[in-house]
């Protein structure tokens, strides 16, 4: 098995560079993209690529965090689309040959949290 952590730095190094072969370079052929807020899940590496390559918008994104754990990732990204700045958390497992065969991304929005702890917490 190759070193996950390069693949995964690789994945999103293509990805912001809109580099779409090297990005399907990372992806196993059956690789499997899931999004549980909107309940989507896209299936292969052509239509993931396809999926990456219409993004619509001026998108940015900066690796904040990666953790690898034999052959599991995830990933904490700061991400722009236009003025608009997020953060993501991406899981990655591989397979096999290295490859990445499935992702799986978070896209939290930002809330306010509930009246009556401020005694407890810190605010930034």
């Amino acid at each position: 098995m190759t070193d996950l952590r390069k693949t995964v730095e690789s994945f999103w190094a293509a990805a912001e560079a809109r580099d779409w072969d090297a990005f399907a370079d990372t992806l196993a052929d059956d690789v499997v993209y899931t999004l549980p807020q909107t309940r989507e899940r896209i299936r292969g590496r052509e239509r993931y690529v396809r999926f990456n390559r219409e993004y619509p918008g001026d998108w940015h994104l900066r690796v904040e965090r990666i953790v690898v754990e034999r052959e599991q990732a995830a990933t904490w990204l700061h991400f722009t689309v236009g003025l608009e700045a997020m953060h993501a958390l991406t899981f990655f497992t591989a397979d096999q040959e290295g490859h990445i065969a499935t992702v799986t991304d978070f896209w939290p929005e930002p809330y306010e949290p509930p009246a009556g702890r401020d005694h407890l917490v810190e605010r930034y």
